[in-house]
């Protein structure tokens, strides 16, 4: 027994998943990494679930059973031949686990089936491409014999982008070779790499520069999604992602300079300029694209300064959401420049966050109790400003200023310390919460400011009105013009139709309510039923002549990604 569960420990699973196994697939991260819900978070889990510790005792669908299911090969043995020429022999896997391994990515669909032990949409074969010349070759012959290319590299997707759900079909798994720098560039301030560079590897490459390049100084990259630890660079781009610090290194398609791509009509590769006007941006045409024109072989980003030295934390506690609203919308109107990480939690989130982090009960709560920030109204804003000493100092004073004048307290930077040690560590909860039942999941939206609070209240409203939910919101990546609501919702679901029917619900009332479908997660397979409706019918169509023009005969990633060949009784429009 724990001291810090008084009276009971709960059976967490803490060893690593049995190899080949499921659980080894849908396991997020680290094979023996692990992160239990602490002691309060625990405690809210059986109020909010009506549980008790009996709940807590025996584990269910934990899937520790070896990978096994019959799905045979499509392709014929001529094909497979072929495919084996062009990459070498060992650089094709057939086996069952390889290709469920990549059939997969993060979503809570994919998670709850590999629990059931569920298999579908998995492709014929998994190859390894050693490079470019690889990747011009499959895809011309897959064109050829129109044989479907799906595309797969840190398979931290959560939009059901990497399934493949098309017969006749291979899968390419880019980290394994494709995964090198090509160019540093430190008078242009860029570096070049393939798209299987994962993120912990080209921020290690760009702070040791010096003694890699011979560099004047060390470089940071400056994306950070949650996902950074176990996604790759490729990922970032053709989902059109954002890191969490991109409210001053901007999202992913303001760092992109160039790009390389293989298609079914060719190479599209563009040029190293900082920025023309030659036309519509092909660079913007293909970010986002996620797989569905052609195959990203290389991408030029910037970088920047890594100084370490000059960050500065924040963090503030507003004694209300529409106080904090406005104090982050002032602040990012206030052109004395920008914060790198800006996020702010409304009051559930706030509640969670606390015990999470570990403040509840300590003496900062208790000062914020006897001032008068009430629990279920007060809001944390937390940060960090980045860049040269000087304008770190600047944005922080305006901040301070600007929060001080709504009424905010000053918390001391060790709440953002709290929220930096949990953030790349917090989904590695969602094994332990969903081996009992719980099931947590998120969906995130853009919005102006001055339709925020509109879809604020619209989407929590639905979530909210499935009896003993908890639904976290928090805006995570601001503009002038607006910034993101990102909603984590909880529910004791373990039903994939249950789950589907609320994860529909959500979709809808994002739509309903006048919100972008995705600010930074892309569409995949499982947001583009509601694409057409939010972008419209026009629009669509520009996305479909250039399917036409690079994939005439649909063989990148089909099967619904970006709605591009979705029947219409399958798509979903919300009217306003």
């Amino acid at each position: 027994m724990s001291k810090n569960y008084p009276g009971f420990l709960p059976e967490w699973y803490d060893q690593a998943p049995p190899e080949k196994s499921y659980r080894s697939i849908f396991k997020w991260g680290d094979p023996q990494e692990f992160k239990h819900p602490n002691p309060r978070l625990y405690a809210l889990m059986k109020s909010t679930f009506n549980m008790t510790d009996e709940d807590f005792k025996s584990p269910q669908k934990m899937g520790l059973e070896e990978v096994s299911y019959h799905l045979p090969i499509s392709l014929t043995p001529e094909q497979v031949a072929e495919f084996k020429k062009i990459v070498g022999e060992e650089n094709v896997r057939e086996d069952e686990y390889a290709r469920l391994q990549v059939a997969y990515g993060k979503t809570m669909i994919d998670l709850m089936r590999l629990r059931e032990g569920i298999v579908e949409n998995v492709p014929d074969l998994v190859i390894h491409p050693r490079d470019k010349e690889d990747i011009k070759k499959i895809v011309e012959y897959c064109n050829q014999e129109k044989i479907n290319i799906y595309v797969y590299a840190g398979g931290s997707s959560v939009t059901r982008g990497v399934e493949c759900t098309k017969k006749k079909s291979i899968t390419l798994n880019m980290r394994v070779h494709m995964n090198r720098v090509l160019k540093f560039n430190e008078i242009n301030q860029t570096i070049t790499v393939e798209p299987g560079m994962t993120g912990p590897e080209l921020e290690k490459t760009l702070n040791n520069a010096p003694q890699l390049f011979n560099a004047k100084r060390a470089y940071t990259c400056g994306h950070f999604p949650q996902s950074f630890e176990y996604s790759c660079v490729g990922g970032w781009v053709v989902t059109r992602g954002a890191g969490q610090n991109s409210t001053y290194y901007g999202k992913i398609e303001d760092i992109v300079v160039c790009q390389e791509y293989i298609t079914p009509a060719g190479v599209i590769k563009t040029a190293e300029y900082p920025a023309s006007a030659t036309g519509p941006s092909i660079d913007q045409i293909m970010i986002g694209s996620e797989g569905a024109f052609g195959i990203l072989v290389a991408v030029t980003l910037k970088i920047f300064r890594y100084q370490p030295e000059n960050r500065s934390k924040f963090s503030y506690m507003f004694k209300n959401w529409s106080d904090a609203v406005e104090a982050v919308r002032e602040i990012m109107q206030g052109e004395f420049g920008f914060p790198s990480v800006f996020r702010l939690s409304d009051p559930e989130e706030t509640d969670i966050a606390l015990k999470m982090y570990g403040i509840e009960g300590t003496i900062i709560d208790k000062i914020l109790e006897l001032k008068g920030f009430k629990k279920g109204e007060k809001c944390m804003l937390l940060g960090l400003a980045d860049g040269h000493k000087s304008y770190t100092r600047v944005v922080i004073k305006n901040i301070h200023r600007i929060c001080k004048r709504y009424g905010a307290m000053y918390t001391t930077k060790f709440v953002t310390e709290g929220w930096e040690k949990g953030r790349f560590k917090d989904p590695y909860l969602r094994e332990d919460l969903q081996d009992f039942g719980i099931m947590t999941d998120t969906l995130e939206c853009a919005v102006s400011w001055d339709n925020l609070q509109q879809v604020y209240e619209g989407v929590r409203g639905f979530c909210k009105s499935r009896p003993n939910t908890i639904c976290m919101t928090h805006i995570s990546h601001v503009y002038p013009q607006g910034g993101n609501l990102y909603f984590i919702f909880i529910a004791r679901i373990n039903e994939i139709e249950e789950y589907l029917d609320y994860q529909y619900g959500i979709l809808d009332s994002i739509q309903k309510y006048g919100a972008a479908m995705s600010h930074h997660h892309g569409i995949g397979k499982m947001t583009a039923p509601w694409l057409e409706g939010q972008i419209g019918k026009n629009q669509m169509e520009v996305f479909r002549a250039l399917k036409r023009h690079f994939d005439p005969n649909n063989i990148m990633n089909p099967g619904g990604t970006l709605g591009l060949d979705l029947p219409e009784d399958k798509k979903r429009v919300v009217r306003k």
